[in-house]
């Protein structure tokens, strides 16, 4: 069963729940507040190791707009 992030909008609370996909477009109650909170996109990170042990961002894609992938030292002071 997926995990789905939501926000409520009442009282900013941030949390998930475990729902079928069936329910993945329902709002959810809050926990703290009981209000209905929205799903919300869910951030996430993945690496990857080389042969040398360095790690990168898996799946492309830089931390900042001047780089092409993979490494981002030109970025960095």
């Amino acid at each position: 069963m997926p995990i789905y992030e939501y926000v409520c909008k009442q009282c900013k609370n941030k949390f998930e729940l475990m729902r079928p996909f069936s329910k993945s477009t329902e709002l959810a109650d809050c926990p703290a507040c009981k209000a209905k909170a929205e799903r919300v996109l869910s951030r996430f990170a993945c690496f990857t190791a080389s042969e040398s042990g360095d790690y990168a961002p898996a799946g492309g894609g830089g931390g900042c707009a001047s780089c092409g992938g993979g490494s981002c030292a030109s970025c960095h002071s």
